[in-house]
This record gives structure tokens, C-alpha cells and sequence, in this order.
């Protein structure tokens, strides 16, 4: 056999057969000289064509599934392109067709760069997922306190099925949130523990102390990154509260302390001195919580100071109980005695200081029912202020009332003497006075009552009802102007007996039967005027010297309290322009 040269296509296969030919004429030119016989030489050449079509099989085989294999290939990488255009959120890859052409390794060349940069892609939208995704997980679980958990890349998985740019930006989204509740919670957190250090340095504790107790990563000197779990963030807030709590415990404390002192140096006249050491335990009586926030203000040991010195002054005012009882009695009678209301019993305060001796009766309890005394008192005396006023005038217009009574009856009241002057003018002005007498009364009268009626109690004055001494004024009055209507009466008959007497026409018919000669009665015409101005004034002063029965009032209801009668010098009632009629008709040549 010789060696055939290479060639392609149609020459090839000439060349084959003309070989094989060649060949298959050598076999027989052998088989002749040999001598083969005819069945040796069938069966060799069917053996020869039967291994011909094997190794032809064979070869189309072999062709056939370096086909399918290049199908298959161009499947996987068509599928793989579709599955990166969704799994990134794309359409289509520019400069890639629609359609394909041409053989399966054309195909194949065409897409395999197109393939390659989707994955590229792929690959570098998966990192951008995982730093996203690792930054949310970190964040989270500092969120959560979590403080195992793995912040690399590697350790996160990200979902290749869905990273298109419209997922990443969820994320990136969440990222932002996350980042934003971060920085609440450090400034939650921030701001709890700044609030701890001050209410801390109020009360005089160990801020670090407190602050490490929550977790020691809130601690500045222990270097770690700060737990902004909820559960930190609850427990920073139920400190919060427990401190202010406390500094309102303390506050209240000291707040009642400083009442006390003040109280107690009220009490005992405390010097500025001694004070000094504790106004700034008083100076807290009118402070909200929220406004103090001066370090060591409300520590223990100021409470304690405070206590022992509430203490130290409630033994001292103990022994100076007695001195305060009567202090405060006092001052609760000069009230009483200004209002003219009615003055606790000596014998209650006598049974009150013999409790004190005997130390029965608590101190506090005995200084606040006589606080509440006094309170009470007040609040009377500024109910009684208005009508006590009007009192106050009432008995001024009276005393003005009883001094032009007297001054009426002064017969020397005109003569030109010193300070008559005065004396018209006071009269003039006493006389306004006494007019305004009766609407005042009236108006008083009406007070009374109502007071009476909202009190549900009767109106006293030194122990006796207003409005049964108003009323008795009333009477007296009235009684004073019909006894004065019936001097006028008796004088203006006498004046009538005289005028008729001295007469020169003599006496009118029919008088003579109703009156005195003036021989009978006055001895005489030279007597007439003396004898008859005598009588007038004897009658009128029977009538003012007249005293008013005197009127028992009851206090209580039970026993007689206080006896009084009204004397004539206080219930007289006499006009000017009587006493003046009077003594220009029986004074003399020497009237006005």
C-alpha cells in the first residue's frame, strides 16, 4: 500500500474509491495467483464492507453529537442571556440582533460576547447587593443588640434571581432608613445619658456608675460601639425615671423641711445668723423639679442637715411653746377686739396652757388649730369690715348727737364768748350728721341681715346683737321725737297763755275758762316771765331726764350677758329751733 495525498470535498472522494479500487484489484490479483476460492473471496469482501460502514457509522456518531452538543450550547447560552436580561431588570443588550444566522458555530461566536458582558454585569450588581445588604445587616442588628454577627461580604446572600436596579434601590431605600433610625436612637440615647449626669450631679451619685449598670457600652471609656437596642433604650428611660423619682422625693422633702423652718423661725424670731446655713433649703419651697439642676443640691446629706435641724427647733420650740400659745392668742384676741367680735374664754386658753405643762397636747396640732383660729377670725373680721365702717359712723353721728343735745341746752351758747365761733360751726356740722342718722340706721339694719342670713349666726358687737342695738336705738327715737312733739305742743299752748295775757286788748272771749290766772300762778305781772320760763324748762327737762328702760340681752339664748340702759344724756333729742323759740320767748331782754 502507498500513501494517498490529502485533499477535500469531491476529490477526495474519487481519490477514495480510486484506492479502494486499486486496492480491491491488488486483493484479487492475490487471490488469483493464490488461488482463493470464490466463497473466501465473498465472505472477505463482505467482512470488508460491512467494517466500511462501521467505521462510517461511527463517524456520522461522532458528527452528530458534536452537533447536538453545539444545539445545546447555544440553548444554555440563550437561556442564560434571557435569565441575566430578567434577573437584571433588562430588555435587551444593545448591538445584540434579534434573530441569529448562520451555522451553529456562527451562532455560538455571536452570542458568547453578548453572554460575557451580561455576566460581568451580573457580577458587579451582586457586589453592589451584598454591601448593601451587609450594611443593613449590620445596622440591624446593632438595632436589635445583637453583637455576634459577620459584617463580610462573603457572609452575605444575595437573591441573583431578582437584582435588577429597581430591588437595589429597596434596598438602598432601607439602607437610608436604617441609617436614619440609627441616628435617632444615638441621639436617644445621647440625650438619656446627658439627663442621667445631670440628675446624677443634683443628687450627688456617680453618673459612670449608673450609665455602666444600663451596659457597659454606654460607658465613653469603654471603647465599645453603643447598644441602641430596645431594650437599652427602655431601661435608659425606666432610669430616667427613677432618678427623677428620686429628686422629686428628695425635692418634696426639703420643700416640707424649708416650710418648717420658716415656720419655726417665724416662731422664735430666728436671727438672719442663723439662718444663713439653710436659705438655700428654704429657697426651694417655690421650685418646680424641672427647675433645679445646680450640682449637689438635693444630696442625702443636705436632706439630713435639714432634718436635724427641724428637729434641733421643734425641742427648742417645745420649751417655748407656752411664749408662742400666748403670743398667738393674743394676736388672735387684738383681731377679735378690733372688730368687736366675740373674745375666746380666759378659761379655755387657762385649760390649753395647763395641756402644755403637762405636755397632753400635741405642739404642731396646737399651733395649727390656733392658725386656723386666727384664719377663721380674719376671714370674719374682712366680712364684718364693711358694716363695721358704717358702725364706727353710726356711733360717731351719736356722740355728735349727745354733744349737740348738750350744747342746745347751754343757754349761754350765743353769747359772744371764745371759741363760740367753733362751737356754731361744730353745731352746723353735728346737725348734717344727726339728719344722715335714720338712712344709716336703715342701711345698717339691712347689712346686719343679710350678713346674718349668709352666716346663719347672729351679728355681735362686744357681745351684744348689732341689730337688736339698732333696733332699741330705733325705739328711742321714737319715743324721743313724740315726747319732743308734745313739748311742742305745750309749749305753743303757754306761748299762748302769755301772748293772751299780755294783751293789751285783754283776753280773747272764752279763754279765761281755759287757762290760769297770772295772779295764781306766778304771784303777780312782775313774775310772769320768770315763773312761766321756769316751768317750761322743769317740764322740759322731766321729759329729758326721762332715762329709757333698760334692755337685757340674752347670749346665747340662755343667760343674761350684758345689762344696758340708756342714759339721758345719750338718747336725748333736742332741735336748735326749739331751744331757740324757748329762750327767745322767756330769756329777757338779753336773747339773741
Amino acid at each position: 500500500m502507498g500513501s494517498f495525498p490529502k485533499s477535500n470535498g469531491m476529490g477526495s472522494s474519487a481519490l477514495l474509491e480510486t484506492s479502494c479500487g486499486y486496492l480491491l484489484q491488488e486483493l484479487k490479483i492475490i487471490w488469483d495467483e493464490v488461488g482463493q476460492d470464490q466463497f473466501e473471496r465473498d465472505k472477505v469482501l463482505l467482512e470488508l464492507e460491512q467494517e466500511c460502514l462501521e467505521v462510517y457509522r461511527k463517524k456520522v456518531d461522532t458528527a452528530n453529537i458534536s452537533r447536538a452538543r453545539l444545539h445545546q450550547q447555544l440553548a444554555e447560552s440563550e437561556a442564560e442571556f434571557t435569565h441575566l436580561l430578567l434577573s437584571l431588570g433588562e430588555r435587551s443588550l444593545p448591538g445584540r440582533p434579534e434573530k441569529m444566522t448562520g451555522t451553529l458555530k456562527e451562532q455560538l461566536n455571536s452570542i458568547t460576547p453578548a453572554l460575557r458582558e451580561m455576566q460581568l454585569r451580573k457580577e458587579d450588581r451582586v457586589k453592589q447587593f451584598r454591601v448593601v445588604q451587609g450594611q443593613i445587616h449590620k445596622i440591624s442588628a446593632e438595632i436589635d443588640g445583637r453583637t455576634e454577627y459577620s459584617d463580610s461580604p462573603s457572609a452575605v446572600s444575595v437573591n441573583e434571581n431578582d437584582i435588577s436596579l429597581k430591588k437595589l434601590e429597596e434596598y438602598q431605600n432601607e439602607l437610608q432608613r436604617l441609617h436614619a433610625e440609627k441616628s435617632d436612637r444615638l441621639q436617644r440615647v445621647e440625650k438619656y445619658i446627658s439627663t442621667i449626669k445631670q440628675l446624677s450631679a443634683t443628687l450627688g451619685m456617680d453618673s459612670s456608675l449608673t450609665i455602666t449598670k444600663v451596659h457597659p457600652s454606654l460607658n465613653e471609656l469603654s471603647g465599645l460601639s453603643k447598644n441602641i437596642s430596645d431594650a437599652i433604650l427602655e431601661k435608659l428611660d425606666s432610669t430616667v425615671k427613677t432618678l427623677e423619682s428620686e429628686k422629686q422625693t428628695r425635692l418634696d422633702k426639703l420643700q416640707q423641711l424649708g416650710k418648717s423652718l420658716a415656720n419655726l423661725w417665724s416662731l422664735m424670731d430666728t436671727s438672719y445668723k442663723d439662718r444663713q446655713p439653710f436659705l438655700h433649703v428654704t429657697g426651694l419651697s417655690s421650685m418646680a423639679s424641672a427647675e433645679i439642676s445646680t450640682p449637689g443640691s438635693l444630696t442625702p446629706e443636705i436632706v439630713q442637715q435639714a432634718e436635724t435641724e427641724v428637729k434641733r427647733l421643734d425641742q427648742l420650740k417645745a420649751s417655748k411653746m407656752k411664749e408662742f400659745f400666748l403670743k398667738r392668742q393674743l394676736e388672735l384676741e387684738e383681731i377679735c377686739s378690733r372688730s368687736h367680735m366675740e373674745i375666746p374664754s380666759r378659761s379655755d386658753m387657762e385649760k390649753i396652757i395647763s395641756q402644755i405643762d403637762s405636755g397632753e397636747i400635741d405642739h404642731a396640732d396646737l399651733l395649727t388649730s390656733v392658725d386656723e383660729q386666727i384664719s377663721r377670725a380674719e376671714e370674719e373680721a374682712a366680712s364684718r369690715k364693711m358694716i363695721m365702717e358704717k358702725v364706727e359712723k353710726w356711733i360717731l353721728a351719736r356722740d355728735e348727737e349727745r354733744w349737740l343735745e348738750e350744747y342746745s341746752r347751754d343757754e349761754n351758747r350765743y353769747s359772744v364768748s371764745r371759741g363760740a365761733h367753733k362751737n356754731l360751726k361744730r353745731a352746723e356740722r353735728a346737725r348734717v350728721m344727726v339728719n344722715k342718722i335714720p338712712g344709716l340706721v336703715d342701711l345698717l339694719i339691712s347689712k346686719t341681715k343679710q350678713w346674718e342670713d349668709e352666716r346663719k349666726k347672729v351679728f355681735l358687737y362686744d357681745e351684744v346683737p348689732l341689730l337688736a342695738m339698732l333696733e332699741e336705738y330705733n325705739m328711742v327715737r321714737k319715743e324721743k321725737e313724740e315726747e319732743k312733739h308734745k313739748q311742742r305742743e305745750q309749749k305753743k299752748a303757754q306761748s299762748k297763755v302769755v301772748t293772751e295775757h299780755d294783751s293789751p286788748f285783754g283776753p280773747r272771749p272764752g279763754t279765761s275758762s281755759r287757762r290760769l290766772s297770772d295772779s295764781s300762778i306766778n304771784g303777780g305781772p312782775r313774775n310772769t316771765i320768770p315763773i312761766n320760763r321756769k316751768l317750761i324748762l322743769q317740764q322740759m327737762g322731766t321729759s329729758i331726764n326721762t332715762p329709757a328702760q333698760g334692755i337685757s340681752y340674752m347670749k346665747g339664748g340662755n343667760k343674761p350677758h350684758r345689762q344696758r340702759t340708756n342714759t339721758p344724756k345719750e338718747f336725748a333729742y333736742h332741735l336748735r329751733e326749739d331751744t331757740v323759740s324757748v329762750v327767745s320767748s322767756f330769756s329777757g331782754p338779753f336773747s339773741p
